[in-house]
């Protein structure tokens, strides 16, 4: 029995290599049939596809073209907006420089007019000072004068132990007044 299992696997074994061996071998009817298969396929293509598919793929290669022509369109267009942008930024740049050049102008000038104004005052208060001492200067020379003047006629009437006039107090006065004031 063991040789009958033996044989009946060696059966099997030469049926399943024929099989096998039949998907390998060349059959000339074969590719004849595959070559006309694929002639067919190629001219059913050729007369029904072929046009639709170019036109397919022309489309899609315009449609492709455009966006790129687009992509650098938009890239120009986003270039000029830079430099656009970069032209403003430099403008602004330039404006505000003006701005302060000419905040500090107005500043300085603005001082100036302040230290100006201030040298103005301190002269006009000077010169009221000064106008101030000379008044009180001459007030005070006058109430010197009077004074004096009190003192000689009172000296001069017990030199002279006299009544002296009005009128010789006042000559007598004036003549002593203008010696005084030359000695000045």
């Amino acid at each position: 029995m063991h040789m009958d299992l033996l044989a009946a696997a060696a059966k099997i074994a030469a049926e399943q290599e024929d099989k096998y061996l039949s998907f390998v071998d060349i059959n000339p009817a074969t590719i004849i049939f595959t070559l006309i298969n694929t002639l067919v396929i190629f001219l059913l293509y050729r007369i029904f596809l072929h046009n639709k598919v170019m036109a397919v793929m022309d489309k899609r290669r315009e449609a492709i073209n455009a966006e790129i022509d687009a992509a650098e369109t938009a890239h120009k267009e986003a270039d000029e907006a830079k430099a656009e942008y970069d032209q403003r930024l430099r403008e602004s740049k330039d404006e505000a420089d003006k701005i302060v050049a000419a905040a500090v102008k107005k500043a300085s000038d603005r001082e100036a007019e302040i230290i100006a104004e201030a040298n103005a005052n301190a002269a006009r208060m000077k010169q009221q000072a000064q106008e101030s001492i000379e008044q009180e200067k001459r007030r005070a020379l006058n109430e010197v004068k009077d004074q004096i003047s009190e003192v000689v006629v009172l000296a001069a009437s017990k030199v002279c132990e006299k009544e002296i006039s009005q009128q010789d107090n006042a000559e007598l006065i004036e003549s002593f007044l203008v010696g005084v004031g030359k000695e000045n």
